[in-house]
């Protein structure tokens, strides 16, 4: 076989490459590494579009959808984008003012009644003879205000200058505020060019690469479409009606915080698997404030809750739109969550899902040759 110059010209650079990436890593990483964190705006503003865009393209199916008036028509775009971000924005603002304030107001009361609580659960602790007399008598009798205020000052003190924590804290802030700031603008720059994105993408395709190839990524895009749709419009309905339920189940139980519980369970519930125990973990930890013995009857309530959820609405709502077995999505959450976090545990689902669905496409497709091969011969 001839070889061609372009071709030994490609090798050669990719092995060049490949030399530099290796004994020169600590400046290919430091490079990387300031590459995504010069990007982090651009990469939460794309996440963000994608999530209006789900908004935006519900609106457009329902913004005079048969009308030939070319005024509405025009006006179409804007408005439906106008919306999803107004949507996004009160959704966000109704779970903060529910859940924020009560919240650290629950903190500010647990820390004033940290005596009396202890003293309650030591005493209770007495009563089923888990504890000697003796014992409880050592905890109550301990200053429990005057070991928070060592605490506390053992803490700062550890810290260092409070002006610096001051300076340093705001800066933090600031940049987080500006981060959030440029990728929020960004994604509205995406919605509103996203036609002439989607075809200067094409046009680019169609130009440089070849017809299978440009088939083969639409195809991939297009799966990776699906997945990541279903499951964050069934993810979002599966956290809606698991904060219903847990709502009203602590209205009817007469539990304090019922509607800021029920929000916060609905926020948190967005983390597959562990996300509704992290709410369940805040829930009684601010009904504890109120009543130690309503805690215990609100994880109870939880624990059966949980068990309706996971067994009839999860796999209902959310496990069909995506079509990912369970067992793969606890790896997925379980994998996702160890490399990334909270991230990780949260888009790790849909990014299973769509290998999942790639790959099963690609073995059906591979079984269906064999076996036409087999007919034939």
């Amino acid at each position: 076989m001839k070889l061609k110059f372009k071709t030994c010209l490609t090798v050669a650079c990719s092995i060049f490459l490949l030399y530099l990436a290796i004994f020169y890593w600590p400046s290919v990483s430091g490079l990387f590494k300031g590459l995504y964190t010069a990007s982090v705006s651009i990469i939460v503003g794309a996440v963000i579009a994608y999530i209006l865009n789900i908004l935006m393209t519900f609106y457009e199916r329902h913004y005079f959808p048969k009308t030939k008036k070319p005024a509405l028509i025009k006006s179409r775009h804007p408005v439906c984008m106008l919306l999803a971000v107004l949507t996004l924005i009160a959704v966000v603002a109704i779970v903060v003012a529910l859940v924020l304030p009560q919240f650290v107001s629950c903190i500010v009361l647990l820390v004033e009644k940290i005596p009396d609580t202890v003293g309650y659960i030591a005493q209770r602790l007495e009563d089923w003879n888990i504890l000697t007399p003796d014992v409880v008598d050592s905890i109550v009798a301990i200053d429990w205000k005057s070991r928070m205020e060592q605490i506390i000052g053992v803490v700062t003190s550890g810290i260092g200058n409070v002006m610096d924590i001051a300076i340093g804290t705001l800066s933090s802030v600031m940049s987080v505020l500006i981060n959030t700031l440029l990728a929020v603008i960004f994604a509205v720059y995406m919605l509103a060019s996203k036609d002439k994105l989607k075809d200067q993408a094409n046009r680019l395709m169609s130009c440089y690469l070849k017809d299978k190839h440009t088939a083969s990524i639409k195809y991939v895009a297009n799966v990776f479409d699906q997945c990541f749709h279903s499951y964050i419009v069934g993810q979002c309905t599966e956290a809606l009606i698991l904060g219903a339920l847990c709502t009203v189940g602590m209205l009817l139980l007469r539990m304090p915080y019922a509607t800021m519980i029920g929000a916060l369970m609905a926020f948190t519930a967005l983390v597959p698997i562990a996300g509704a125990w992290i709410g369940a973990g805040v829930g009684a930890f601010m009904i504890l404030t109120v009543s130690p013995m309503k805690a215990v009857i609100f994880l109870l309530f939880i624990l059966i809750l949980q068990q309706i959820e996971g067994n009839l609405i999860y796999p209902k709502v959310v496990g069909s739109s995506i079509g990912l077995p369970g067992f793969w999505v606890l790896v997925a959450v379980t994998i996702g969550g160890g490399i990334w976090g909270v991230p990780g545990m949260i888009f790790g689902v849909p990014l299973s899902a769509t290998l999942y669905r790639l790959i099963g496409n690609n073995v059906r497709k591979k079984e269906n040759v064999s076996a036409q091969g087999v007919q034939e011969g």
